[in-house]
């Protein structure tokens, strides 16, 4: 499947089908789920990040179960807006992910959700570090398909495309 542009990744779904959202760590991927309305994004879970193949694995189960019809995933550009090697290495992961498990994707710029994520955790709502991490991915998820739910309602372009 093809990684294409969030205004096609929106026409290619089947009413009612739903999107994954994606935060790619070092170690962790966050997960998160919109709503089949496509307005709002909900933390799902967080996956260890290991051989692609057990990744899609377990996506692949995610999109049968919620009705998914495609992927949102992190695309960490450095702060100036370019791409740089984790930036690349996110697209290849995403055309990866996308042919196994048989769904279209998206990259939207993620720079600084997990920052936003983790201030608002300490401002707002006083958690504990520990609690912060194992909370802080899944949430970083929702943030970036929030973003990109939000832009594709404002009929915005996706920014660092």
């Amino acid at each position: 499947m093809p990684v294409i542009n969030l205004s096609a990744l929106r026409a290619a779904l089947a009413p009612g089908q739903r999107l994954i959202g994606l935060d790619l760590g070092s170690r962790i991927i966050g997960v998160a789920l919109s709503d089949v309305l496509l307005t709002l994004a909900s933390p799902y879970g967080a996956l260890p990040r290991g051989k692609l193949a057990a990744t899609a694995t377990e996506l692949r189960k995610i999109a049968r179960k919620e009705g998914v019809g495609g992927l949102v995933v992190g695309l960490p550009l450095s702060l100036d807006g370019s791409v740089g090697p984790a930036a690349q290495a996110a697209r290849d992961w995403t055309h990866a992910l996308s042919a196994a498990i048989h769904l279209p994707a998206t990259l939207w710029d993620e720079r600084l959700s997990t920052s936003a994520v983790n201030r608002f955790l300490i401002a707002e709502a006083d958690i504990s570090r520990k609690r912060r991490a194992e909370v802080v991915d899944k949430l970083a998820a929702a943030y970036i398909l929030q973003a990109a739910l939000d832009a594709a309602h404002a009929g915005q372009p996706p920014p660092g495309r």
